[in-house]
């Protein structure tokens, strides 16, 4: 009768033969299992990179151009990279990215640049089955110096494995009949004098031609230099090394023992959160009662209450953001009494969000009082982005999130804010407001077309100002609309120029309302009489700075 084996009994032999990997695993190339082969696919991802690369971006002169070689480039990308994985986060970023080449052609800005170029590593990124949080994407792109290294050698390597497999002896199958039909040709152009004359005249008009182009295009050691940038970029891109580092995926959750134990902080966090909440209500009250539903005086500090004001209390939002981050951590998930703390927590967020109105409050004070402007809409989104981080916070404490999960959405939430800012037309919506306020009788928000610049997409709507009823204002936006005019005219010169990578629609069509419009400010054609009626008119505006 065989004696059966203990599975706990094992010997040495045994031992080692369980724990060694497969021997099919151990022959094979490291290189091979990291690697996936290279494709012609891929070679002509990277070389259609390149040349959209010098096109667009080292002969190109303007936003036109940057938006087309994002677009482009992250369709190479993804077409050339080995086992694309169509997940939802490449449809997002696809969809981020249509939004930002769409404000490059209408009316560009350098923060529209970055995000493009941002979203073509998160598209890569994304392809590889990897969220594109903010962190991830710089060690992401970051990690494209080695990876391209890495991926140049190799791509070397396969080179002899993809080129054409022509058997040794075999090359005459294909070189003997085309040197063959090269000669007698040859021979029966010149037997006919007018063949070999017209064929010697369009030879020597290709060779010129050819060589003329050569030496007009010929690539300067810089553009060699970028070529070499760019394909190096994308083949890291391509081929990431550092791919199982980025993962989000990190304990996403803290798992509270089952064995309670006291936090040694957490009399001093429950103490801290009494106090503030006190102090929040105490502040809050002053704030309801000085600064909402009352007439302010003249003479009133509009900028100390609502500029410089909103600003702290945005400060103050934000430092409470940071101090239950870090109250809800480490120990504290253990602590049996971390209900009542949770209750503190959520009393506190009330006055937060309480503090967050009362910021709004305060802007909106200062936009009553004399128009929009470009910086407070950056307020209001900026104070938007921390409550949202807020926001986050608290539902980091309701679920139980780690402090690795709430640093990624908050970089997250900041990262969107500042791509909502890109894509808005600020200039829109500001000269809008002003002239509708003009227009309406309160003259005020007049100062903030005197002394803050206006980009095309906002020249074109101060033409209702010529219909102001006070002359002063009227005049001087009739000789800013000249004066407008000849910059337009220029800039087009420029552009055209330059080609279509300079090419912005909001330019285009400002240039064409201003044509449309210039008898209502022909007298203003004379730079002297222009620049009376505008210095006439910051002089009058200022009054309300």
């Amino acid at each position: 009768m065989a004696r059966e084996q203990d599975p706990n009994m094992l010997g040495s032999e045994d031992l080692a033969a369980s724990s060694a990997p497969p021997q099919q695993d151990a022959e094979r190339p490291i290189a091979a299992i990291e690697r996936p082969p290279v494709s012609w696919r891929e070679f002509l991802a990277v070389g259609g990179i390149v040349l959209l690369a010098d096109y667009t971006l080292f002969w190109g002169h303007g936003y036109a151009g940057c938006g087309a070689f994002f677009v482009f480039a992250s369709t190479l990308l993804f077409a050339g990279m080995p086992s694309p994985r169509y997940s939802r986060h490449v449809w997002v970023c696809s969809g981020m990215m249509i939004l930002v080449t769409a404000k490059l052609l209408w009316c560009g800005s350098p923060l529209a640049v970055f995000f493009g170029a941002a979203l073509v590593v998160a598209i890569a990124m994304s392809a590889k089955g990897k969220t594109p949080f903010v962190l991830g994407l710089i060690v992401y792109a970051s990690q494209t110096i080695q990876a391209g290294c890495l991926g140049i050698e190799h791509y070397f390597r396969s080179l002899t494995r993809l080129s054409p497999n022509i058997p040794r002896g075999n090359w005459l199958n294909i070189a003997l009949p085309a040197v063959t039909v090269a000669t007698f040709g040859g021979l029966f152009i010149l037997a006919n004098p007018d063949l070999a004359t017209a064929f010697g005249d369009g030879f020597d008009w290709f060779v010129n031609n050819l060589s003329r182009l050569l030496f007009d295009r010929l690539p300067t050691p810089l553009e060699f230099v970028f070529w070499a940038a760019v394909g190096w970029v994308t083949i890291g891109l391509l081929r990431p090394v550092a791919i199982a580092a980025i993962d989000e995926e990190d304990e996403d959750y803290v798992l509270a023992t089952t064995a309670h134990e006291n936090a040694p902080l957490y009399f001093p966090f429950r103490n801290m959160l009494i106090m503030v909440i006190g102090l929040f209500a105490i502040y809050l009250v002053f704030e309801f009662s000085t600064l909402w539903f009352r007439e302010f005086p003249r003479g009133f500090h509009y900028s100390g209450y609502a500029h410089q004001g909103a600003a702290w209390l945005t400060v103050a939002l934000a430092l409470a953001t940071v101090i239950l981050s870090l109250v809800f951590r480490g120990s504290v998930w253990c602590d049996p009494r971390l209900p009542r703390l949770r209750k503190l927590a959520w009393a506190w967020s009330l006055e937060n969000v309480l503090l967050a109105l009362a910021v709004y409050n305060r802007l909106f004070i200062y936009v009553g009082f004399n128009g929009m402007t470009r910086m407070r809409i950056i307020g209001v989104l900026g104070i938007t982005a921390v409550l949202v981080g807020f926001i986050v916070v608290l539902l980091k404490i309701a679920h139980n999130r780690s402090f690795g999960w709430l640093i990624r959405r908050q970089l997250l939430t900041l990262s969107v804010s500042v791509y909502v800012f890109a894509l808005t037309p600020l200039d829109t919506i500001v000269v809008r407001y002003n002239v509708h306020r003009i227009l309406d009788g309160d003259l005020a928000p007049s100062v903030q077309i005197s002394v803050h610049p206006i980009n095309s997409e906002g020249v074109a709507l101060l033409r209702p100002l010529l219909n102001c009823s006070n002359k002063t204002i009227s005049e001087g936006i009739a000789a800013m609309l000249a004066d407008r005019e000849e910059h337009a005219i220029d800039r087009a010169i420029v552009q055209q120029r330059d080609g279509w990578t300079a090419y912005q629609i909001a330019d285009t069509w400002l240039l064409n309302e201003l044509k449309s419009h210039r008898s209502e400010w022909a007298r203003f054609r004379d730079p002297i009489a222009r620049e009376k009626a505008l210095d006439a008119f910051q002089k009058y505006v200022y009054q309300w700075y």
